[in-house]
């Protein structure tokens, strides 16, 4: 059986993928990319129809293509994000190879390098690099009940109102993907009921700026590390019909019901945890601590932008909020689905290396793994708090691709004085390592 050899593998043609190889290429390390679908395939068939970019184009791209076709301050729609991937493959001429699914990898015994097995047969590689991003499981927590005649799915397998039956829908998570979906089944006409945990709630724009430009210049993108406490809490933003503030308050007003954290479900009853009032006062301590930053900022920087007061009007609690709901019989309540807006888990079963902790986490630093010769990119938090993010992860990819391209040269560095050795007649030269694998 003939077996394919390749210096560095990349698992993934989607944005973290398609960095990697424009960063490889760059340093002429030679790869190839595997993809088991279609290049960025998941923004195409993974999120629901009307899906857009949570950021706007002029900020959600890589520095190497704009979305000529759209104005800078717009949100992209989920296929044409797919599209820009697709064209930027082309336009570095990507070694991306799709249809192909990576079965299991391991480290060789006694020899260098990774075997990897795929549906299109074995391929052994010096390096792999895991790009296959955050969203591989869905999860649906345990408490989710186990009734016949309610309809039960992940956000990743919404697509549209028109998709669920007819009655009332309890969503499940208020992050950007639970909180947009509630709003577009409640302006189709549902009756919604939203479970809303702890968030982070940014505004849309502030004073002529959209939230990504703020979190720039204040240097957010860049933590390294999250608040203790508050590393999986989700951020409730929305680039939909142009983009706008997440605020929960007003969406109860125009007939949307709040209610805390689920909590259990029993003979169909759905309880709720008492914090509803608290998550909404983290959420808005959240989004005017950024109002203050951006103020401050402004100050600081003699910026002439327009003031914005109306920005921190708050509108009054609603009923919801007030008197929360505690229990809600689903029956009584006419609720028919279930949207579990709950994230994802990783899955690296394929990945049959010393790469992770107890828990199954990557044990990494900035993307270099515990494991010599693998690398992760993709994960939220890689190296800062931009890491999943677009702009982020093809920036998280050159800082791979460098180590990548170092730890090459060394290799170079011990083939070449083999190769002295080898020379009749001759001793081997000394060689200054700066001169052979260049300032590090």
């Amino acid at each position: 059986m003939t077996i394919e050899t390749v210096d560095t593998l990349v698992v993934g043609a989607g944005q973290a993928g398609v960095a990697m190889s424009e960063h490889l290429g760059k340093l002429g390390v030679p790869h190839l990319v595997l993809e088991r679908d279609r290049i960025a395939q998941r923004w195409r068939t993974g999120r629901w129809d009307s899906l857009v970019a949570n950021g706007p184009v002029w900020h959600d791209r890589f520095p190497g293509m704009e979305f000529d076709d759209l104005d800078p301050d717009a949100f992209a729609s989920k296929d044409r994000v797919a599209d820009y991937f697709e064209a930027y493959a082309k336009q570095i001429d990507a070694p991306i190879r799709t249809g192909v699914d990576v079965k299991k990898v391991v480290r060789n015994s006694g020899r260098p390098g990774f075997t990897v097995e795929t549906n299109r047969g074995v391929i052994e590689a010096q390096r792999v690099v895991v790009a296959t991003g955050p969203f591989q499981r869905p999860i649906i927590p345990p408490i989710a009940p186990t009734s016949a005649d309610l309809m039960q799915i992940h956000s990743a397998d919404y697509r549209n109102p028109q998709q669920l039956p007819e009655g009332a829908v309890l969503v499940v998570g208020a992050g950007s993907s639970g909180v947009q979906i509630a709003e577009e089944l409640m302006r189709a006409g549902k009756r919604v009921y939203l479970s809303v945990g702890p968030h982070d709630r940014p505004p849309r724009a502030y004073r002529n700026r959209d939230f990504c430009w703020w979190l720039g210049v204040l240097g957010l993108w860049d933590m390294e590390t999250a608040v203790p406490g508050r590393e999986h809490v989700t951020i409730a933003v929305s680039g939909a019909r142009g983009g706008h503030t997440v605020d929960f308050r007003r969406l109860a007003h125009q007939g949307m019901t709040l209610v805390g954290l689920t909590k259990a479900f029993k003979d169909g009853v759905v309880s709720f945890e008492t914090d509803l009032a608290t998550n909404l006062a983290n959420g808005d301590a959240n989004y005017l601590s950024l109002l203050d930053a951006a103020d401050a900022y402004i100050v600081r920087n003699g910026l002439d932008l327009p003031e914005e007061p109306e920005a921190r009007t708050r509108v009054p609690d609603p009923e919801c909020v007030t008197q929360p709901l505690l229990e809600l019989d689903l029956r009584e309540a006419g609720v028919s689905s279930i949207i579990w807006a709950t994230g994802y888990a990783n899955d690296y079963g394929w990945l049959q290396v010393n790469a992770f902790d107890e828990k199954g986490k990557p044990k990494h630093q900035r993307g270099v793994s515990a494991e010599p010769g693998v690398y992760f990119v993709g994960l939220p938090w890689l190296s800062r708090r931009g890491s999943s993010f677009i702009w982020g992860v093809w920036h998280d990819a050159k800082h791979v691709a460098g180590h990548i391209a170092t730890q090459a040269q060394y290799l170079d560095y011990r083939d070449a004085t083999q190769r002295e050795h080898n020379k009749p007649g001759q001793s081997a030269p000394r060689i200054e390592t700066q001169n052979a694998i260049g300032v590090l």
